[in-house]
């Protein structure tokens, strides 16, 4: 009998073994695919799912892959191009793009040699149990046909957003969104670039960042409304939004498309209840969000951490395993619930608000307060060493200066707002 069966070795599902197997657990990992493969979905990782690698001690393994670290930040929303430059602590960059094939194997590798059994080409026929617990799975490898039976205390599903485990428990939606917006993507070889780039015209939104291989990856959402047009047009579509931004469409005809276009428009946004007697969720089969701000990865680095330590909790006795869960669930949701919305509006091309362009514009031309801004937004510094009254009063005051305009009061409403805005972070 195994501690934990964890369905899914993806982001989620990998690291959730990989954690468990760390801590002493026995656990079985399966999944439906081969690896290494691509999973054609974003990739990219920011925010605390750097560090979290740093911390498991496979940051240097996905570099390795020719992934390289993105010390560049540049946002353009229509305005002027805003640049970060150096951004990195203790070797660690604030961003990486790692294709999914070389990302998801460093993670299966890493939970096999924390101990865990990993079962790839492996179908779940069905869950074992009775309407009160679930207590493991039944299943076979693709090319077989018998089937048999595994056991555990808990059984995890990091199957996605279609999860099969969410649907056989029948886990409930909650905070539910219908997809807002549509995605295509694909690769170029030879665009010069210094990392990563983001454009916002109008209701169109330009991803750029370089990957493994020497690539360029670009990805373009637009309203939900348009997919059956952009379907129907994709190339011509995808580069109709490249060429409103002049300098970036000259730099991508430098190069060369090596791949397909790569798309969905099923991204939909929701949290399921996590947790039940015997099972449990974790990754996008919990918590799924639109692309838009990318949080899909690092929130699942962030889930499985703390699914580990509700699950170890409840198998090491230190407390019921239910009870355990319960915490997770709502840990789980104070960690992501603000950015969960931040982001459906976001992919509602909600307009900038005026402040927000306003303290860019305060930014801009100063290299050292640009930096601290993407760090505290980034999360690489505590927010309030920069999101705080004075702090922003002194930008925004030392930008009138530096403009020669005599009218400070113009600016009392924003740094009102600022303040309001800093006493919340």
């Amino acid at each position: 009998m195994y501690d934990a069966i964890v369905i899914g070795a993806r982001c989620a599902g990998a690291a959730t073994a990989m954690l468990l197997g760390r801590r002493g657990h026995r656990v079985l990992l399966v999944d439906r695919a081969t690896f290494p493969r691509d999973v054609h979905q974003g990739h990219f990782i920011h925010r605390h799912g750097p560090r979290r690698l740093a911390d498991w001690g496979l940051l240097e393994k996905i570099v390795a892959t020719n992934c390289p670290p993105l010390l560049t930040h540049l946002t353009d929303f229509g305005d002027f191009p805003l640049m970060a430059r150096d951004l990195q602590l203790e070797n660690v960059a604030w961003g990486y793009g790692p294709r999914r094939r070389y990302l998801d194997k460093v993670l299966v590798e890493a939970a096999i040699e924390a101990g865990a059994e990993f079962r790839p080409n492996y179908l779940v026929e069905n869950l074992l149990g009775d309407s009160e617990r679930v207590e493991g799975i039944r299943g076979r490898q693709r090319h077989q046909s018998s089937s048999s039976k595994e056991k555990a205390h808990i059984t995890i599903g990091a199957d996605g957003k279609n999860s099969a485990l969410a649907r056989a428990v029948g886990a409930p939606y909650y905070e539910e969104t219908s997809p807002l917006t549509c995605w295509y993507f694909s690769y170029w070889s030879g665009v010069p670039t210094e990392g990563f780039e983001m454009y916002l015209r109008g209701k169109r939104v330009i991803f750029g960042f370089s990957t493994n291989d020497n690539l360029f990856a670009i990805f373009i959402g637009w309203p939900i409304e348009e997919f059956r047009s952009v379907k129907a047009d994709i190339e011509g579509q995808f580069m109709r939004v490249v060429h409103l931004v002049p300098g970036f469409a000259e730099r991508v005809r430098c190069g060369r498309r090596e791949e397909r276009f790569y798309g969905s428009a099923d991204v939909g946004s929701f949290l399921r209840r996590p947790f039940g007697p015997g099972w449990a969720l974790v990754g996008d089969a919990g918590c799924h969000k639109d692309p838009f701000m990318a949080l899909g990865i690092c929130d699942a680095f962030r889930d499985a951490d703390f699914l580990v330590a509700a699950v170890h909790e409840g198998l090491a006795g230190e407390n019921s395993l239910d009870e355990a869960l319960i915490r997770y669930e709502l840990r789980r949701n104070q960690a992501t619930m603000a950015d969960y919305r931040e982001n459906i509006d976001r992919a509602k091309f909600v307009p900038m608000p005026a402040e927000a362009l306003q303290l860019r514009a305060a930014l801009r031309g100063n290299q050292d307060e640009t930096r601290r801004f993407i760090m505290a937004s980034e999360g690489m510094i505590p927010p309030k060493e920069f999101f705080n009254p004075e702090n922003l009063e002194r930008i925004l005051v030392n930008a009138q200066a530096g403009s020669g305009s005599p009218e400070r009061s113009s600016f009392l409403p924003e740094l009102n707002q600022f303040r309001e805005t800093a006493d919340n972070v």
